[in-house]
């Protein structure tokens, strides 16, 4: 069973928001794009406006869909990643869940050390290939 989870690409100009995950997380101290997984019945936007509320307190507009892809982890997993563009937000951004959060400037994602399953979408952002 693959693992459907979305994620947001807020962008604000030359910066995207990423987000670190804390020590006590799966995957600890990873890089990643804000999101979650999708419950049952929740179309992926409706998903995604559920995850920005309780990890960062906003109430987003959910912009289109840039990327989906799957991706198969060593122990067995594998999750189906959906990447919505986020452009426009409500509300004041405050980190609830991660052990950081910054804007970084899409040319430097790169250096930070994120999830293996983000890592091609990463690049093509980087590289001005995405967004």
């Amino acid at each position: 069973m693959i693992k459907q989870v979305v994620a947001a690409l807020m962008v604000r100009e030359q910066e995207i928001l990423c987000c670190q995950r804390t020590q006590y997380q799966a995957l600890p101290l990873k890089w990643e794009f804000p999101g979650g997984k999708i419950e049952a019945g929740e179309e992926p936007p409706q998903a995604l406006q559920r995850e920005l509320e309780e990890e960062l307190g906003i109430q987003a507009q959910i912009g289109a869909k840039v990327a989906q892809l799957q991706h198969h982890y060593q122990n067995g997993n594998a999750v189906e990643l959906h990447f919505f563009v986020v452009e426009r937000y409500q509300g004041e951004m405050q980190n609830r869940i991660f052990r950081e959060i910054r804007w970084v400037n899409r040319r430097e994602l790169p250096t930070l050390d994120f999830l293996d399953a983000d890592r091609e979408l990463v690049r093509r952002i980087a590289s001005g290939e995405l967004l």
